[in-house]
């Protein structure tokens, strides 16, 4: 089966008795544009979506007929997960994230990250309140960013710590 657009969510979809068979989905493949995947009842499955990034997100109807709904569930990974106290310590942490290049998401006022151990030390060494869990990573914090050499425009960090000061 080929799969070349969302159709909804579950949330807002009627259901109507019809067997939800879920496509589990890592959340690094959610932004993945060509893809094959078994759904959890084994039926074959290719994402192919040609003319953007999909943003797949969890309960995204992928495919429906009358006696079944193919969902997407994005399951839990390893996080480290903060939350920050000020507007200061938001900025810091996310710019020593941003400076990493990892992925950062955002849920109830906390900083999630995909676990990685030298940040999971860094972040504890530098006094951050830092948890471990198990979590869905489903808001990514979209930002824009400068060049680090570009002097003509101030960067969103530069902008928050003019703020704090």
């Amino acid at each position: 089966m080929i799969i070349k657009e969302k159709l909804g969510n579950i949330s807002t979809f009627e259901v109507a008795g019809r067997h939800i068979d879920w496509l589990e989905m890592h959340w690094y493949e959610t932004r993945k544009r060509i893809q094959h995947k078994k759904t959890r009842s084994g039926k074959e499955i290719a994402i192919k979506f040609l003319s953007e990034s999909p943003e797949i997100t969890q309960g995204d109807v992928l495919y429906h007929d009358e006696f079944m709904i193919i969902a997407a569930e994005i399951l839990p990974c390893d996080c480290i997960v903060v939350k920050p106290k000020t507007i200061f310590e938001t900025a810091s942490l996310c710019y020593e994230i941003g400076n990493k290049h990892l992925p950062l998401f955002f849920e109830n006022d906390s900083l999630l990250v995909p676990y990685e151990a030298p940040l999971f030390r860094l972040l504890t060494a530098q006094g951050y309140q830092i948890l471990r869990e198990d979590r869905r990573l489903l808001q990514p914090l979209k930002t824009t960013v400068s060049p680090h050499g570009d002097q003509s425009s101030t960067s969103l960090f530069s902008k928050i710590m003019q703020l704090t000061t």
